[in-house]
């Protein structure tokens, strides 16, 4: 989904250019009390103030910090679209989507991109786009506690959504076809909060919709969809009411990025296929007992080489579970379980030693991120460098070639992935420049550390970006 143009991402704050923007909307507000000029539509503001503002949450469904910088669903779709309008893009993180709707409605933002689904009530303050995905709302429950049958077998047990969410809208349209239905709404958090609270048990059932279930389900191993709930949300961008021109020209932006959503589903919502119960309620434990002591020469080391002390804490998990002792049957050891060979070539003296063993680590991965070409953007290009970490940059590139030969992006992850187990294939390895390899590993490696990022984002989130 790149493009070959990038902008800047802008942040609410005291910078030089939100300083520009608002002098430039000063400017143009005078100019209309002075002629009586009606306000112009979104289109021409994102023109006249040379940036598109977007109203946005600090979710894991919309926008946030991860191991390269902002990313995010909304992230990506939001900067897409700026950069079709010719602009830079400011978002400005907001605690709820009833404020990311105060801020579409009042003029402040251009545009609501925060995983919005749509309800009618809503649509008395905003307008929403055409939608741009469609997901499966589930009942959901702990594992080890009688799984519900139905809305009409909860009883007394309870069930909590968040008010004002697309969920509860959901619930109340419920109730009046089942009578017995009852649950509670809460003011503040998000589904996400619900979740965790239905793991610790303080909560017997909430609601979500596949995309939040796909995120906690590494995090929170114990959750179960009981059931689904009938139809369907839509999600969509919030738009001003009444402004056509920018009506249309985001809805043909969504039907031109249709073919590319699964694509976009697929980098940021795990899939299930990723989900591994026992080592992510494993991981849970060791970030709690073994990370903290280790977390400081993580950020050490990433600080040296420019990288999120997340993904070296991910790929030390892979690799000995954090164990500073590990030793393989073939004679690797330590946190990154370097070889000896390996080891002398980094500068790494004592394999056992904690930060050595790190910094190796974060040098080889600089190296092989280094290596590759620079177009190649991010995420994928930190996906390529770990798959490089583990099998190799000669076999990473054997792999890209045949990928290319088959019609596929040699750029893409994803692409680059299926072919990865064709290394060891001899009807392919043959006529590679580097024969055979393990391919296969290097993909699950990649798996598993991005299933462990998303564990570690959770566990230790950076901060989030300023709000104004």
């Amino acid at each position: 989904m790149a493009a070959p143009t990038r902008f800047p991402t802008l942040v609410r704050g005291g910078s030089v250019a939100s300083g520009v923007a608002r002098l430039a909307l000063a400017l143009v507000s005078l100019a209309l009390l002075g002629t009586c000029t009606a306000r112009p539509g979104v289109l021409d503001q994102v023109r006249l103030l040379g940036v598109l503002k977007v109203a946005t949450r600090n979710s894991p469904t919309a926008y946030y910090l991860g191991a390269q910088g902002p990313e995010g669903p909304e992230f990506d779709l939001a900067s897409r679209f700026a950069r079709e309008l010719g602009v830079p893009v400011r978002f400005v993180t907001l605690p709820s989507a009833a404020a990311v709707l105060d801020e579409v409605a009042s003029g402040r933002a251009h545009i609501g991109a925060a995983g919005l689904a749509v309800v009618p009530a809503w649509e008395r303050r905003v307008a929403f786009s055409r939608p741009y995905q469609r997901v499966r709302r589930h009942l959901i429950h702990r594992r080890d506690r009688p799984r519900p049958e139905s809305l009409e077998a909860l009883g007394a047990r309870s069930l909590e959504v968040v008010a004002g969410s697309a969920h509860a809208a959901a619930l109340a349209e419920l109730a009046r076809q089942i009578p017995t239905l009852h649950y509670t709404t809460i003011e503040g958090g998000d589904t996400l909060d619900l979740l965790d609270r239905v793991w610790t048990g303080d909560l017997d059932t909430t609601i979500a919709d596949r995309n939040e279930f796909s995120l906690t389900r590494n995090f929170h191993p114990e959750l179960r969809i009981a059931f689904n709930l009938p139809g369907t949300s839509d999600l969509a961008w919030a738009l001003p009411r009444g402004d056509a021109a920018l009506a249309a020209r985001v809805d043909a932006f969504i039907v031109e990025i249709e073919p590319d959503m699964p694509a976009l589903v697929q980098r940021y919502y795990a899939p299930d296929e990723r989900f591994d119960y026992a080592g992510a309620r494993q991981l849970v434990h060791d970030a709690e007992d073994r990370l903290p002591a280790l977390k400081p020469h993580f950020e050490a080391s990433a600080r040296e080489f420019g990288e999120d002390w997340r993904v070296l804490a991910a790929i030390g998990y892979q690799e000995s579970r954090w164990d500073p002792g590990a030793v393989s049957p073939t004679g690797v050891r330590g946190i990154m379980m370097l070889t000896a060979e390996t080891a002398e070539a980094l500068g790494v003296e004592d394999r056992a030693d904690p930060a050595q063993s790190i910094r190796g680590g974060a040098v080889y991965l600089h190296q092989m991120r280094e290596s590759m070409p620079a177009r190649i953007p991010e995420p994928d290009r930190t996906w390529l460098a770990l798959a490089a970490y583990n099998i190799g940059y000669g076999h990473l590139e054997d792999a890209r070639v045949l990928a290319q030969s088959h019609g596929k992006d040699p750029d893409s992850w994803q692409d680059v992935r299926d072919f990865l187990p064709l290394l060891a294939q001899e009807r392919y390895y043959v006529s590679l420049k580097r024969g055979y390899a393990r391919g296969w590993e290097a993909a699950h490696f990649v798996d598993n550390v991005r299933s462990y990022l998303d564990v570690l984002e959770w566990v230790a989130p950076e901060p989030a970006p300023p709000a104004g």
